[in-house]
């Protein structure tokens, strides 16, 4: 269980976020115009497999979030803007991406923080279409967003994304894709969320009848185990469907997953890759699941109805942070590329395994510049 004792003062968060914003730089000029997905040995260059395109919204997303922090009108703040910009535009087109799932990382990441800058309503309109082609993805029999693996398959992770969905349709009145959202969140809080706050990886369905079949995972453990970045993709996922639906529904969730979390994880607040890994590989820790549900617990502990309950998530996230900023920032290494060692993609493929990854360095600096705003 987390402990909440020998939290890092803001001077720890201060000197965290300045040395990402050190190796954005690094990177963005060691590598111009490359979206990075995760490090080998320490570096982004690489010919390693992706699995799946879902990463290029993680370091505009970043350079957005540098560039809200810069003094307007600054030469360092229109440098940090005019990158943030220069690495979203080629994303444009993908708003109309039906491969992927994942069209909440790549838009709201960027975009749409792009648009709260500058309130351009073009912009507005692409993360609009981009909600609404990540709509196409339902299913209506089972009633869920499909993943990209296959038309029977969610996955976890689109809890993450299906704020798009919510977003599009709030913007537009658009009722029909509001309910799309709504069933999407419905469907896998029933079916992918256990009564004890832990969660499965994924879920399949009959096509013909919409019938749920089985839980199961292409990166936990197995089908009935706890991977430690699904289950903090849904403590964030729900809390945002909350944000935006206001449905009680989401927010008990939530905070299930959060419970959870907080009961399982080790006292330092950084899980094992699984939460029921074997003893032989529980060493293994996943420091991006670790940077989610900080960053996911900081946005619940404001959305909480209970002050307590609220002060807690905040108490616990920042536990959370100042265990990542003593024990795995890369500083000191001066041949590591990334931010954040020890993050985990796919263990089973030997992808990104005690590596840097991007989501892991985005919703880490998200959850510093959260803990940083308070």
């Amino acid at each position: 269980m987390i402990e909440f004792q020998a939290q890092a003062g803001r001077a720890r968060f201060e000197e965290a976020f300045e040395f990402a914003r050190t190796q954005l730089r690094n990177l963005i000029t060691r590598y111009p115009d490359f979206y990075p997905m995760y490090t080998v040995k320490g570096r982004w260059k690489h010919a390693g497999e992706a699995w799946t395109h879902w990463c290029d919204g993680f370091l505009p997303g970043m350079l957005w979030i540098v560039a809200q922090t810069e003094p307007d009108g600054t030469s360092e703040g229109r440098w940090w803007r005019e990158q943030a910009e220069r690495y979203s535009r080629p994303l444009e087109p993908r708003k109309h991406d039906r491969e992927v799932h994942d069209l909440g990382f790549i838009f709201m990441s960027t975009y749409h923080r792009w648009h709260g800058l500058t309130g351009d309503p073009g912009l507005k309109a692409v993360v609009v279409e981009a909600g609404k082609t990540m709509g196409l993805r339902f299913r209506p029999k089972g009633r869920y967003l499909r993943s990209f693996v296959s038309e029977d398959s969610l996955f976890i992770d689109i809890m993450m994304n299906v704020g798009i969905v919510f977003h599009a349709a709030l913007e537009t009145g658009d009722r029909e894709l509001f309910r799309v959202a709504m069933e999407h969140c419905l469907t896998t809080r029933r079916v992918l969320v256990r009564g004890d706050g832990s969660t499965a990886h994924e879920g399949l369905f009959d096509l013909e009848t919409g019938e749920f079949l089985k839980q199961t995972t292409h990166q936990g453990y197995r089908g009935d185990s706890c991977w430690s970045r699904g289950l903090a993709w849904a403590l964030y996922g729900f809390g945002t469907s909350y944000a935006y639906s206001r449905d009680a529904r989401f927010l008990r969730t939530a905070e299930a997953c959060a419970e959870f979390y907080l009961r399982h994880v080790p006292s330092d607040g950084v899980p094992p890759w699984d939460f029921d890994a074997p003893e032989e590989s529980r060493t293994l820790l996943d420091t991006s699941a670790a940077a989610i549900a900080a960053s996911g617990l900081l946005q619940l502990s404001r959305l909480a109805v209970d002050p307590a309950r609220g002060q807690l998530y905040d108490a616990a996230a920042r536990r959370i942070l100042a265990s990542l900023c003593e024990k795995h920032l890369a500083q000191g290494d001066p041949d590591w590329e990334g931010i954040l060692k020890g993050g985990v993609y796919h263990l089973h493929k030997n992808l990104g395994v005690n590596e840097s990854v991007m989501w892991g360095e985005h919703f880490f600096l998200e959850a510093l510049s959260r803990a940083l705003e308070a």
